[in-house]
């Protein structure tokens, strides 16, 4: 199994090599090559455990680790979990349930990628003897679950740039206040899109790559969106089998990866009724889903940060399948979007619909929430729980516990979510590094702290 790149202009990448680099040398995003059917195998995987089954998946994918490594690594990744299911799929009424994807150890959906990716460094590290560079930037949640992933392993450093001001108190302190010596929290000025520029930005300079053996943590790397596969086949698997054909997933998402995902799944023929988009204000996707028009506006901060995005980091590999795996007009239209122009697409059927929710909504819908079901979400669940599919089973993929945003939750339902991890937090000192909002910045500091 090889990884190409969206845009064609990079040889072939082994799984481990493409994990490694992240993003691809032209700036493209690495995809298998091809999609491997998966229907035949569903049947087989349903009495497995979370760990099995991830195991299971991902060798189809990585042949290379063997079966038995896969096993010891997925077992490892997902122990430090919160619940024996890993990924509790609960229900809610019979046409609604909720999978519940902040049992990890940063009460958030990127644990599912990011326990696992830490794991497949170490093993790099291990077989090639060179230290590793990670860089990422996030929203919120991306940069604590890839440090907790990462901090403490001998041979990575980890360099997480998020937008100042513009993260939740709790998600910075899940990043600068671990005491680990590997790990920089780096905030810089503007939104979340302009410290993903500057990644994008220090991977497009190749000789700096190489200087510094730089590898991606954010979710254009493809390990992440193959690990999340696993738990949209986790849930299928667990719904009454008269509801599988027809369930929609309703997954609130800014940087498109998390349904990129469960799209995936859906083309290696795990058969479903397709997904929606929920957004927040910041609505880029809902606003190309309803209109076929791409293009990035002006970032509005909100209740629900990590969805606070102009730019859809994983849009480029779903534009990759819409335009026929034409990797000449993916470079094309991604250039023409880097610009700020706004790219219209010719209306087309497709598996995805979407929805937005503005911030005077989501305490509302907290409030029903915990008043029709004694059920607290976080805002980032909340945008889910708007034109719910009335002839068809949902489930809504909550991504992160409503303890890492205490005061929207407090407000809405008159108590506060507590969570023993980040009440430690707050009484530790914050330890971040800020940089200007350039790429040159960011490459000098790497270059001073490896």
């Amino acid at each position: 199994m090889f990884y190409i790149s969206t845009r064609g202009q990079t040889r072939p990448h082994s799984f481990s090599e493409a994990v490694e680099v992240g993003l691809a040398p032209d700036g493209g995003l690495f995809l298998p090559e091809k999609l491997i059917p998966i229907s035949d195998k569903l049947a087989g995987w349903e009495k497995l455990s979370y760990p099995e089954l991830a195991a299971e998946f991902l060798f189809l994918y990585a042949p290379e680790i063997t079966l038995e490594e896969w096993h010891s690594m997925t077992k490892q990744a997902y122990s430090r979990f919160d619940s024996p299911d890993v990924a509790p799929l609960k229900k809610l009424t019979d046409r609604t349930y909720v999978l519940e994807l902040w049992h990890g150890p940063t009460l958030a959906f990127k644990d599912f990628a990011l326990q696992l990716l830490g794991l497949l460094y170490k093993r790099q590290v291990k077989l090639s003897g060179k230290k590793l560079a990670v860089l990422g930037a996030t929203s919120g949640d991306t940069g604590s679950a890839a440090i907790h992933g990462c901090m403490g392993q001998e041979g990575i450093e980890i360099f997480i740039l998020y937008p100042h001001g513009r993260v939740a108190p709790l998600q910075e302190r899940q990043m600068a206040c671990t005491g680990a010596d590997n790990v920089f929290a780096i905030p810089v000025p503007g939104t979340f899109d302009d410290a993903q520029r500057i990644v994008k930005d220090c991977f497009g300079d190749q000789d700096f790559v190489r200087e510094v053996n730089l590898s991606a943590v954010n979710s254009i790397n493809i390990a992440r969106v193959l690990a999340q596969c696993v738990y949209y086949i986790w849930a299928w698997l667990r719904l009454p089998e008269s509801a599988r054909a027809t369930v929609e997933f309703v997954v609130p998402t800014g940087n498109f990866g998390n349904v990129m995902a469960g799209w995936m799944c859906q083309q290696m023929g795990m058969t479903c009724g397709g997904f929606r988009v929920a957004t927040n204000q910041n609505d880029i996707l809902h606003r190309f889903f309803t209109s076929g028009d791409y293009q990035q506006g002006s970032v509005k901060p909100s209740h629900a940060p990590s969805m606070d995005i102009q730019a859809a980091s994983n849009f480029e590999r779903y534009l990759y399948f819409m335009l026929g795996k034409d990797q000449g007009r993916v470079r094309d239209v991604m250039k023409r979007m880097k610009a700020g122009e706004k790219v219209a697409f010719p209306k087309m059927p497709s598996s995805f619909r979407s929805s937005r929710m503005d911030d005077d909504t989501i305490p509302l819908v907290i409030k029903q929430m915990w008043q029709d079901h004694q059920y607290v979400i976080d805002p980032h669940t909340a945008c889910a729980f708007t034109d719910m599919a009335p002839d068809r089973v949902s489930v809504v993929l909550s991504t992160a516990s409503p303890a890492k945003f205490p005061e929207v939750v407090q407000a809405a339902t008159g108590s506060e979510p507590t969570h023993s991890s980040l009440e430690a937090l707050k009484a530790k000192p914050l330890q971040t590094h800020p940089q200007d909002a350039t790429d040159s910045a960011v490459k000098a500091f790497l270059r001073a702290h490896l």
